[in-house]
Protein backbone atom coordinates (compact mmCIF):
# COMPACT_ATOMS: atom_id res chain seq x y z
CA UNK A 1 0.00 0.00 0.00
CA UNK A 2 3.14 2.52 1.04
CA UNK A 3 4.72 1.91 -2.52
CA UNK A 4 1.63 2.46 -4.27
CA UNK A 5 0.52 5.87 -2.53
CA UNK A 6 4.21 7.01 -3.47
CA UNK A 7 3.39 6.20 -7.02
CA UNK A 8 0.18 8.20 -6.90
CA UNK A 9 2.28 11.17 -5.13
CA UNK A 10 4.97 10.87 -7.85
CA UNK A 11 2.29 10.84 -10.89
CA UNK A 12 0.43 14.12 -9.26
CA UNK A 13 3.77 15.68 -8.60
CA UNK A 14 4.48 15.43 -12.26
CA UNK A 15 1.30 16.35 -13.50
CA UNK A 16 1.26 19.54 -10.79
CA UNK A 17 4.62 20.71 -11.94
CA UNK A 18 6.57 20.04 -8.94
CA UNK A 19 10.20 19.56 -8.31
CA UNK A 20 10.25 17.74 -5.17
CA UNK A 21 12.37 14.32 -4.62
CA UNK A 22 10.56 11.49 -3.52
CA UNK A 23 12.28 9.17 -1.44
CA UNK A 24 12.06 7.04 1.74
CA UNK A 25 12.53 10.48 3.52
CA UNK A 26 9.96 12.42 0.96
CA UNK A 27 9.05 15.49 2.53
CA UNK A 28 5.64 14.18 2.22
CA UNK A 29 4.09 12.50 4.99
CA UNK A 30 1.55 9.48 3.77
CA UNK A 31 -1.44 11.45 4.62
CA UNK A 32 -0.85 14.29 2.45
CA UNK A 33 -1.10 14.45 -1.81
CA UNK A 34 0.03 17.50 -2.61
CA UNK A 35 -3.19 19.91 -3.43
CA UNK A 36 -4.24 22.24 -6.16
CA UNK A 37 -3.29 25.83 -5.91
CA UNK A 38 -5.98 28.23 -4.49
CA UNK A 39 -6.16 31.92 -5.56
CA UNK A 40 -5.71 34.03 -2.92
CA UNK A 41 -6.16 37.46 -4.38
CA UNK A 42 -5.35 38.73 -7.52
CA UNK A 43 -1.82 37.15 -8.79
CA UNK A 44 -1.07 35.05 -5.88
CA UNK A 45 -1.98 31.52 -5.00
CA UNK A 46 -0.53 28.61 -3.00
CA UNK A 47 -0.47 24.95 -2.99
CA UNK A 48 -0.46 22.64 0.20
CA UNK A 49 3.24 20.02 -0.79
CA UNK A 50 4.01 18.45 2.73
CA UNK A 51 4.28 18.24 5.66
CA UNK A 52 7.35 17.53 7.94
CA UNK A 53 6.48 15.47 11.44
CA UNK A 54 8.20 16.28 14.29
CA UNK A 55 10.70 13.22 13.56
CA UNK A 56 11.79 14.44 10.40
CA UNK A 57 11.97 17.68 12.11
CA UNK A 58 14.74 16.19 14.26
CA UNK A 59 16.36 14.27 11.49
CA UNK A 60 17.27 17.54 9.86
CA UNK A 61 18.65 19.04 13.04
CA UNK A 62 20.48 15.96 13.74
CA UNK A 63 21.96 13.48 11.00
CA UNK A 64 20.99 16.09 7.97
CA UNK A 65 22.53 19.16 9.95
CA UNK A 66 25.84 16.42 10.36
CA UNK A 67 26.02 15.83 6.78
CA UNK A 68 26.23 19.53 5.92
CA UNK A 69 27.98 21.22 8.11
CA UNK A 70 31.27 19.38 10.20
CA UNK A 71 30.56 22.54 12.59
CA UNK A 72 29.82 21.33 16.01
CA UNK A 73 26.42 22.43 17.36
CA UNK A 74 23.73 20.58 19.08
CA UNK A 75 19.91 22.22 18.61
CA UNK A 76 16.77 21.82 20.72
CA UNK A 77 14.36 19.30 19.47
CA UNK A 78 11.40 19.80 17.62
CA UNK A 79 8.31 20.71 19.46
CA UNK A 80 5.50 20.63 16.44
CA UNK A 81 4.70 19.46 13.07
CA UNK A 82 5.02 21.75 10.56
CA UNK A 83 3.31 22.18 7.23
CA UNK A 84 4.61 23.29 4.11
CA UNK A 85 3.17 25.45 1.33
CA UNK A 86 4.23 26.35 -1.83
CA UNK A 87 3.47 30.42 -3.17
CA UNK A 88 3.47 31.40 -7.08
CA UNK A 89 2.84 35.57 -6.70
CA UNK A 90 3.67 38.51 -9.36
CA UNK A 91 6.48 40.87 -8.64
CA UNK A 92 8.11 43.64 -10.60
CA UNK A 93 11.80 43.86 -11.88
CA UNK A 94 12.66 47.92 -10.52
CA UNK A 95 15.51 47.95 -12.85
CA UNK A 96 12.94 46.90 -15.98
CA UNK A 97 10.60 49.80 -15.88
CA UNK A 98 8.60 47.93 -12.96
CA UNK A 99 7.93 45.00 -15.62
CA UNK A 100 5.80 42.52 -13.89
CA UNK A 101 7.06 39.25 -13.82
CA UNK A 102 5.76 35.63 -11.88
CA UNK A 103 8.13 34.14 -9.07
CA UNK A 104 7.50 31.90 -6.44
CA UNK A 105 8.61 30.83 -2.76
CA UNK A 106 7.91 28.99 0.50
CA UNK A 107 5.43 29.35 3.54
CA UNK A 108 5.80 26.92 6.73
CA UNK A 109 3.45 27.30 8.93
CA UNK A 110 3.80 25.23 12.63
CA UNK A 111 0.81 23.20 13.71
CA UNK A 112 -0.28 24.19 16.75
CA UNK A 113 -3.49 25.57 18.42
CA UNK A 114 -2.62 29.17 18.22
CA UNK A 115 -3.36 30.83 14.99
CA UNK A 116 -1.34 34.20 16.05
CA UNK A 117 2.07 33.49 15.66
CA UNK A 118 5.49 35.56 15.10
CA UNK A 119 7.42 35.55 11.42
CA UNK A 120 11.22 34.73 9.85
CA UNK A 121 11.34 35.86 6.21
CA UNK A 122 14.39 33.67 5.27
CA UNK A 123 16.74 34.76 2.47
CA UNK A 124 18.43 31.74 1.30
CA UNK A 125 21.85 31.86 0.13
CA UNK A 126 23.84 31.40 -3.36
CA UNK A 127 22.71 28.23 -5.51
CA UNK A 128 23.71 27.58 -8.77
CA UNK A 129 20.68 25.55 -9.93
CA UNK A 130 17.09 27.26 -10.54
CA UNK A 131 15.18 24.61 -8.01
CA UNK A 132 17.92 24.69 -5.26
CA UNK A 133 15.38 27.07 -3.53
CA UNK A 134 13.38 27.14 -0.40
CA UNK A 135 10.07 25.95 -2.61
CA UNK A 136 11.71 23.23 -4.03
CA UNK A 137 12.47 22.52 -0.21
CA UNK A 138 13.60 18.98 -0.44
CA UNK A 139 16.88 20.42 -2.19
CA UNK A 140 17.71 23.45 0.27
CA UNK A 141 19.16 22.28 3.42
CA UNK A 142 19.53 25.66 4.38
CA UNK A 143 15.74 26.18 4.20
CA UNK A 144 15.21 23.15 6.10
CA UNK A 145 17.32 23.53 8.77
CA UNK A 146 15.85 27.42 9.36
CA UNK A 147 12.41 25.52 9.65
CA UNK A 148 13.00 23.09 11.56
CA UNK A 149 14.78 25.32 14.18
CA UNK A 150 11.98 27.97 13.75
CA UNK A 151 8.65 26.95 12.47
CA UNK A 152 9.50 23.21 14.97
CA UNK A 153 8.95 26.34 17.53
CA UNK A 154 6.01 28.06 16.71
CA UNK A 155 7.35 30.18 14.22
CA UNK A 156 5.52 30.94 10.72
CA UNK A 157 8.62 30.90 8.11
CA UNK A 158 8.50 32.84 4.44
CA UNK A 159 11.21 32.44 1.85
CA UNK A 160 11.38 33.87 -1.71
CA UNK A 161 13.02 32.12 -4.55
CA UNK A 162 13.90 35.43 -5.93
CA UNK A 163 14.13 36.71 -9.50
CA UNK A 164 15.69 33.74 -11.70
CA UNK A 165 15.34 31.09 -9.52
CA UNK A 166 12.03 28.54 -8.54
CA UNK A 167 9.36 29.31 -11.41
CA UNK A 168 10.78 32.42 -12.51
CA UNK A 169 12.10 32.01 -16.37
CA UNK A 170 14.14 35.62 -16.28
CA UNK A 171 18.01 36.04 -15.54
CA UNK A 172 19.27 35.72 -12.34
CA UNK A 173 19.37 38.51 -10.20
CA UNK A 174 21.95 37.51 -8.39
CA UNK A 175 22.90 40.62 -5.93
CA UNK A 176 20.66 42.99 -8.29
CA UNK A 177 19.62 45.44 -5.31
CA UNK A 178 16.05 46.62 -6.54
CA UNK A 179 14.63 43.66 -7.99
CA UNK A 180 16.25 41.68 -4.71
CA UNK A 181 13.86 44.09 -2.50
CA UNK A 182 10.71 43.68 -4.73
CA UNK A 183 10.57 40.27 -4.70
CA UNK A 184 11.52 40.02 -0.70
CA UNK A 185 8.72 42.43 -0.34
CA UNK A 186 5.90 40.83 -2.89
CA UNK A 187 6.70 37.56 -0.71
CA UNK A 188 5.90 38.96 2.48
CA UNK A 189 2.83 40.62 1.22
CA UNK A 190 1.57 36.75 -0.76
CA UNK A 191 2.43 35.33 2.40
CA UNK A 192 0.24 38.25 4.42
CA UNK A 193 -2.74 37.03 2.07
CA UNK A 194 -2.27 33.47 2.21
CA UNK A 195 -1.89 33.53 6.32
CA UNK A 196 -5.20 35.64 5.97
CA UNK A 197 -7.03 32.48 4.13
CA UNK A 198 -5.53 29.75 6.44
CA UNK A 199 -7.17 31.94 8.80
CA UNK A 200 -4.01 32.91 10.56
CA UNK A 201 -2.41 36.49 12.06
CA UNK A 202 1.20 37.05 11.81
CA UNK A 203 3.04 38.76 14.53
CA UNK A 204 6.31 40.28 15.05
CA UNK A 205 8.55 40.06 11.48
CA UNK A 206 11.64 38.88 11.92
CA UNK A 207 14.52 38.78 9.07
CA UNK A 208 17.17 36.66 8.57
CA UNK A 209 19.62 35.29 6.11
CA UNK A 210 22.84 33.75 4.77
CA UNK A 211 25.85 34.90 2.53
CA UNK A 212 23.91 36.37 -0.39
CA UNK A 213 20.50 36.11 1.62
CA UNK A 214 22.67 38.59 4.00
CA UNK A 215 22.82 41.27 1.62
CA UNK A 216 18.90 40.49 0.39
CA UNK A 217 17.86 40.27 4.43
CA UNK A 218 19.82 44.14 4.33
CA UNK A 219 18.40 45.67 0.93
CA UNK A 220 14.90 43.99 2.33
CA UNK A 221 15.71 45.41 5.64
CA UNK A 222 16.15 49.02 3.50
CA UNK A 223 12.65 48.76 1.83
CA UNK A 224 10.59 48.03 5.17
CA UNK A 225 11.92 50.88 6.73
CA UNK A 226 11.64 53.44 4.33
CA UNK A 227 7.92 52.34 3.47
CA UNK A 228 6.94 52.26 7.28
CA UNK A 229 6.72 48.25 7.66
CA UNK A 230 8.37 47.56 11.62
CA UNK A 231 10.52 44.86 11.75
CA UNK A 232 11.59 43.66 15.16
CA UNK A 233 14.89 42.32 14.19
CA UNK A 234 17.11 41.17 11.18
CA UNK A 235 19.93 38.56 11.51
CA UNK A 236 22.38 38.39 8.80
CA UNK A 237 25.59 35.43 8.36
CA UNK A 238 28.28 35.66 5.92
CA UNK A 239 27.41 39.05 4.97
CA UNK A 240 29.12 40.65 1.75
CA UNK A 241 27.72 44.14 3.16
CA UNK A 242 30.11 45.90 0.41
CA UNK A 243 30.13 44.14 -2.87
CA UNK A 244 33.06 46.10 -4.14
CA UNK A 245 35.13 45.45 -1.21
CA UNK A 246 34.51 41.75 -2.07
CA UNK A 247 34.95 41.41 -5.21
CA UNK A 248 37.83 43.72 -5.47
CA UNK A 249 39.13 41.43 -2.63
CA UNK A 250 38.49 37.59 -4.39
CA UNK A 251 40.45 39.64 -7.27
CA UNK A 252 43.65 41.50 -5.90
CA UNK A 253 44.25 39.09 -2.26
CA UNK A 254 43.73 35.74 -3.13
CA UNK A 255 43.74 33.94 0.39
CA UNK A 256 44.26 30.33 0.47
CA UNK A 257 40.85 29.75 2.17
CA UNK A 258 38.96 30.79 -1.30
CA UNK A 259 36.96 28.23 -2.18
CA UNK A 260 36.93 27.81 -6.39
CA UNK A 261 33.14 28.44 -6.43
CA UNK A 262 34.38 32.31 -6.09
CA UNK A 263 34.92 31.76 -9.36
CA UNK A 264 30.84 30.80 -10.27
CA UNK A 265 29.69 33.41 -8.19
CA UNK A 266 32.17 35.91 -10.38
CA UNK A 267 30.65 35.51 -13.44
CA UNK A 268 26.96 35.16 -12.35
CA UNK A 269 27.70 38.66 -11.07
CA UNK A 270 28.69 40.37 -14.48
CA UNK A 271 25.80 37.90 -16.27
CA UNK A 272 23.40 39.50 -13.80
CA UNK A 273 24.79 42.82 -13.82
CA UNK A 274 24.94 42.98 -17.50
CA UNK A 275 20.97 41.76 -17.54
CA UNK A 276 19.61 43.96 -15.08
CA UNK A 277 21.67 47.35 -15.52
CA UNK A 278 21.36 47.31 -19.18
CA UNK A 279 25.35 46.89 -19.64
CA UNK A 280 25.36 44.88 -23.23
CA UNK A 281 28.64 43.44 -24.07
CA UNK A 282 29.84 43.46 -19.86
CA UNK A 283 30.22 39.45 -19.81
CA UNK A 284 33.05 39.88 -23.05
CA UNK A 285 34.23 42.46 -21.88
CA UNK A 286 34.74 41.10 -18.24
CA UNK A 287 35.75 37.36 -19.00
CA UNK A 288 38.70 35.92 -20.52
CA UNK A 289 37.63 34.64 -23.89
CA UNK A 290 38.44 31.05 -23.02
CA UNK A 291 36.25 31.29 -20.17
CA UNK A 292 33.48 33.22 -21.89
CA UNK A 293 31.25 30.57 -23.39
CA UNK A 294 32.02 28.13 -20.41
CA UNK A 295 30.54 30.88 -17.91
CA UNK A 296 27.61 32.15 -20.62
CA UNK A 297 26.22 28.44 -20.20
CA UNK A 298 26.44 27.92 -16.76
CA UNK A 299 25.05 31.66 -16.25
CA UNK A 300 22.13 30.61 -18.55
CA UNK A 301 21.53 27.21 -16.61
CA UNK A 302 22.91 24.95 -19.81
CA UNK A 303 25.98 23.79 -17.78
CA UNK A 304 26.22 22.13 -13.89
CA UNK A 305 28.72 23.86 -11.80
CA UNK A 306 30.63 20.07 -11.47
CA UNK A 307 31.10 20.81 -15.16
CA UNK A 308 31.83 24.28 -15.23
CA UNK A 309 34.38 24.18 -12.72
CA UNK A 310 36.57 21.38 -14.86
CA UNK A 311 37.14 24.28 -17.30
CA UNK A 312 37.14 27.42 -15.56
CA UNK A 313 39.96 28.78 -13.29
CA UNK A 314 40.76 28.64 -9.31
CA UNK A 315 41.08 32.06 -8.80
CA UNK A 316 38.95 34.93 -9.88
CA UNK A 317 41.38 36.87 -11.04
CA UNK A 318 42.36 34.21 -13.53
CA UNK A 319 39.00 34.64 -14.66
CA UNK A 320 38.59 38.05 -15.11
CA UNK A 321 40.72 40.07 -18.38
CA UNK A 322 43.06 42.56 -16.84
CA UNK A 323 41.50 45.42 -18.81
CA UNK A 324 38.30 44.95 -16.83
CA UNK A 325 40.20 44.98 -13.54
CA UNK A 326 41.90 48.05 -13.96
CA UNK A 327 38.41 49.26 -15.25
CA UNK A 328 39.84 50.41 -18.70
CA UNK A 329 36.73 50.64 -20.67
CA UNK A 330 33.39 52.23 -19.93
CA UNK A 331 31.73 49.03 -19.67
CA UNK A 332 33.67 47.85 -16.66
CA UNK A 333 33.45 51.60 -14.64
CA UNK A 334 29.75 51.13 -14.60
CA UNK A 335 30.22 47.63 -13.50
CA UNK A 336 32.71 48.65 -10.38
CA UNK A 337 30.59 51.97 -9.79
CA UNK A 338 27.08 50.07 -9.60
CA UNK A 339 28.79 47.70 -7.03
CA UNK A 340 29.63 50.05 -4.71
CA UNK A 341 25.81 51.79 -5.34
CA UNK A 342 24.89 48.32 -4.02
CA UNK A 343 26.65 48.23 -0.69
CA UNK A 344 24.02 47.28 1.71
CA UNK A 345 24.58 48.70 5.07
CA UNK A 346 25.02 52.73 4.25
CA UNK A 347 21.88 54.11 5.78
CA UNK A 348 20.92 55.08 9.40
CA UNK A 349 19.18 51.60 10.62
CA UNK A 350 15.85 51.49 12.78
CA UNK A 351 16.12 47.66 13.41
CA UNK A 352 18.57 45.98 15.37
CA UNK A 353 20.57 43.81 13.19
CA UNK A 354 22.97 40.87 14.20
CA UNK A 355 26.07 40.20 12.02
CA UNK A 356 27.61 36.70 12.00
CA UNK A 357 31.15 35.78 11.38
CA UNK A 358 33.80 33.32 12.13
CA UNK A 359 37.53 33.30 11.56
CA UNK A 360 37.93 30.80 8.18
CA UNK A 361 34.97 31.68 6.28
CA UNK A 362 36.02 31.05 2.76
CA UNK A 363 33.74 34.03 1.04
CA UNK A 364 34.15 36.97 3.46
CA UNK A 365 36.42 38.30 5.67
CA UNK A 366 35.71 39.22 9.59
CA UNK A 367 36.33 43.05 8.41
CA UNK A 368 33.77 42.72 5.46
CA UNK A 369 30.96 41.57 7.57
CA UNK A 370 31.66 43.82 10.91
CA UNK A 371 31.56 46.50 8.64
CA UNK A 372 28.29 48.18 9.47
CA UNK A 373 28.79 47.94 13.44
CA UNK A 374 31.12 51.41 14.02
CA UNK A 375 29.27 52.64 10.78
CA UNK A 376 25.77 52.57 12.75
CA UNK A 377 27.40 53.42 16.44
CA UNK A 378 28.39 56.61 14.78
CA UNK A 379 25.24 57.51 13.10
CA UNK A 380 23.43 56.90 16.53
CA UNK A 381 21.54 54.06 14.84
CA UNK A 382 19.68 51.00 16.24
CA UNK A 383 21.87 48.57 17.46
CA UNK A 384 24.18 46.84 15.23
CA UNK A 385 26.07 43.79 16.94
CA UNK A 386 28.77 41.40 15.63
CA UNK A 387 29.01 37.63 16.92
CA UNK A 388 31.23 35.79 16.82
CA UNK A 389 30.72 32.25 15.74
CA UNK A 390 34.06 30.90 16.54
CA UNK A 391 38.13 30.19 15.14
CA UNK A 392 36.70 27.22 13.49
CA UNK A 393 33.35 28.92 11.80
CA UNK A 394 33.78 28.56 7.96
CA UNK A 395 31.00 29.57 6.18
CA UNK A 396 28.41 26.98 6.57
CA UNK A 397 29.66 27.02 10.24
CA UNK A 398 29.28 30.12 10.47
CA UNK A 399 25.53 29.41 9.37
CA UNK A 400 24.88 26.72 11.38
CA UNK A 401 25.73 28.82 14.69
CA UNK A 402 23.94 31.63 13.12
CA UNK A 403 20.28 29.86 13.00
CA UNK A 404 20.67 28.35 16.49
CA UNK A 405 22.05 32.21 18.24
CA UNK A 406 19.55 34.14 16.08
CA UNK A 407 16.31 31.86 17.65
CA UNK A 408 17.75 32.94 20.96
CA UNK A 409 17.89 36.28 20.16
CA UNK A 410 14.68 36.83 18.56
CA UNK A 411 12.83 34.94 21.50
CA UNK A 412 14.50 37.41 23.73
CA UNK A 413 13.34 40.37 21.96
CA UNK A 414 9.85 38.77 21.79
CA UNK A 415 9.47 38.52 25.96
CA UNK A 416 10.76 41.71 26.18
CA UNK A 417 7.67 43.49 24.30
Amino acid sequence: MKNKLIILMQKLAVASGLMIAFSANTVLSENIVPADFREVTSGVKYQLIGEYSIERLNKILTSELADFSSFPMTYPPAKNAVKLYKVIYGTVIPEDNNRPVQVSGLIAVPEIASTKLPVVSYQHGTVFARDEVPSCIEKSMETRLIIARFAGQGYIVIAADYIGKGVSNEPDSWLVKESTAQACLDMLLASRAVCSDLKITPLELFLSGWSQGAFSTSVFLNRLEKIGIPVKAAAVASAPNDIYLCVNRWIHVPSKLDVNWLVATSAMLVNSYENYYKMPGLTAAAIKPEYLQTAREFCSNRMSWEDAEKKLPAKVKDLFQEEFINQGSLVANRFFQQLQLNSSYNWRFKTPVYYYYGTIDEVVTPYMVQLPVEYQQTLGAAKAQAIFAGGNANHRGTFVFAVNNQKQQFDELRSTK
